[in-house]
């Protein structure tokens, strides 16, 4: 009997011996696996070119907009267009109740004729006078009392005259008509409303809105690199040198017509620190109208950028950072200075990388300073790409 239980007990010595004999040699393998370098991709950074923008919150008004308000006091008779219609100069708008105003020039026009035959009478009474005066008949004094008579009537025949000027004038003012080509405003008040020279708000208003102004505000250091490298032997040529311009209309679509900056205010605003800028663009078929809002885009053209894919970075207390791969193999986490803009998925990288480094581009979560990888050269892509139109693209 002992000599059984003495087997059973070396026979169980002896299987515990192979487990563990198996499982250090399953250690050891995963031990020799785990310390393998695992396999990431890298790309080698190659400088290309691209073209940045920077966004300007703006707002469009007419190269023109012009009040319309009446010149004398009435009601208003007729609307003869309508809200939002294009006119052309001199086109009529209104017409205010002139009927007071037909009976004022037909008064003023009997005054007139009453002075004209004033006139005449009394320089018919002067031609009888003087030979009176010639025969003794009469003295020197009543001559010079019929002459300044003459010249009494003429006084009064000017000023009718005038009153009839004035009269015609108030009848012409009851026609409004468009000071420029453009487009109508609204109508604040309707048929019968009574109006004067003195209302507000106005009849109307009309934009002339063949060329748009759009203005827009830059702070101080951007408008110095933006002119800086610019040629020209004045600020204006600097300013006519520049690209053109585009605008990115409130539903984010792009306006196809591209515009120019003309001009900008010689002053720096105190308060804001900010340049007031003015882009002009065409508007021939009436697109655009005033009031309207949008973003001013301004192209930058940059040769020889360092252009990483978004993926490639992580960040850090506002800061961001890539793996950068050394010669060892061992990768370095490094801080980098990107321009934050319109590529997609990618940034302009301005600090922190060379031309030629290598960084890993795919897993990085998994990743570790002073770590060594496997790396797997990939071919990059071309990264320039702009995305779409109205995207943010704020610098």
């Amino acid at each position: 009997m002992k000599k059984i239980n003495t087997f059973r007990t070396l026979g169980f010595i002896w299987i515990m011996a192979m487990a563990i004999s198996c499982s250090n040699s399953k250690g050891g393998s995963q031990q020799q696996a785990d310390d393998q370098p695992k396999t990431f991709k890298v790309i080698a950074l190659q400088p290309q070119s691209t073209t940045m923008y920077k966004d300007y919150p703006t707002t469009l008004q007419g190269q023109q907009t012009v009040e319309i308000r009446p010149k004398i006091s009435g009601y208003i008779e007729e609307i003869l267009v309508d809200e939002g219609a294009r006119v052309t100069k001199g086109q009529v708008l209104f017409r205010i109740f002139a009927n007071d105003i037909q009976a004022s020039v037909r008064s003023a026009e009997a005054f007139v004729k009453v002075a004209e035959a004033d006139v005449v009478s009394a320089k018919i009474n002067l031609e009888k006078t003087k030979p009176l005066v010639t025969k003794d008949i009469i003295s020197e004094f009543e001559l010079e009392s019929v002459e300044s008579s003459v010249l009494a009537k003429e006084a009064q025949l000017a000023q009718a005259n005038a009153m009839l000027a004035n009269a015609k004038a108030n009848l012409q003012y009851t026609v409004i008509t468009s000071p420029t080509t453009g487009i109508i405003g609204n109508f604040p008040y309707r048929v019968g409303s009574l109006v004067s020279s003195s209302i507000e708000p106005p009849l109307t208003s009309v934009s002339n809105t063949s060329k748009m102004y759009a203005y827009f505000a830059m702070n101080e250091k951007e408008f110095l690199a933006l002119t800086n490298d610019l040629s020209g032997k004045n600020f204006q040529e600097k300013l006519n040198s520049l690209p053109d311009v585009l605008l990115v209309l409130a539903d984010n679509s792009l306006y196809d017509i591209p515009g120019r900056i003309e001009t900008a205010s010689g002053l720096v605003d105190q308060q804001t620190g900010a340049v007031n800028i003015r882009a002009t663009f065409s508007n021939e078929e009436g697109t655009l109208r005033s009031g309207g809002s949008g973003l001013v885009r301004i192209p930058k053209h940059i040769d020889s950028a360092i252009i990483i894919p978004q993926k490639t970075t992580y960040e850090l207390q506002g800061k961001h950072f890539v793996y950068v791969l050394g010669n060892d193999n061992k990768i370095k986490n490094t801080e980098i200075e990107v321009l934050v803009g319109n590529l997609k998925d990618s940034y302009v990288v301005t600090g922190g990388l060379n031309a030629g480094d290598k960084i890993v581009i795919e897993g990085i979560a998994s990743l570790r300073n002073d770590m060594t990888i496997n790396p797997d050269l990939v071919e990059g892509n071309n990264l320039s790409e702009n995305q779409a139109t109205g995207k943010q693209t704020n610098n």
